[in-house]
């Protein structure tokens, strides 16, 4: 026989068609209402925008505060005055590629003794290439 039996694929053909038969008619909604349309407006930030506290450390273990040379004991307490501000500021560390992570760890672990809640880090984005 050189001829290919098509029953069986008739009988799964109608066995869908009954399925999505049956289907269809669930997929749409009982109800219908007229929904409102919604207009959308650019909010303006009424909050200030707080600039954040930038520490920045080098490979020899230097700091600077917001750019400037500092300690870190000057650190630790402008950190603590910052923190009983509302809204918080928050803190961006900033290290070289070389710098030992050790470093940097003391300064995110003076930031949260002192009880500020945002600590980030800043990177330089990679680029699109790589």
């Amino acid at each position: 026989m050189a001829e290919i039996n098509v029953t069986p694929l008739v009988d799964v053909m109608l066995v869908l068609l009954i399925i999505f038969m049956i289907t269809t008619p669930l997929m749409n909604h009982k109800v219908k209402v007229q929904l409102p349309e919604a207009v959308v407006q650019k909010k303006e930030d009424k909050k200030q925008q707080i600039p954040p506290i930038t520490i920045s450390v080098t490979e020899a273990g230097e700091l600077f505060l917001n750019d400037e040379p500092t300690t870190r004991q000057a650190i630790e307490s402008r950190l603590s005055v910052e923190a009983q501000k509302t809204p918080q500021p928050p803190v961006q560390i900033r290290g070289d590629k070389t710098t030992p992570y050790r470093l940097i760890n003391e300064v995110v672990k003076i930031a949260q003794a002192q009880g500020m809640a945002k600590v980030g880090f800043i990177t330089t984005p990679p680029k699109k290439g790589q």
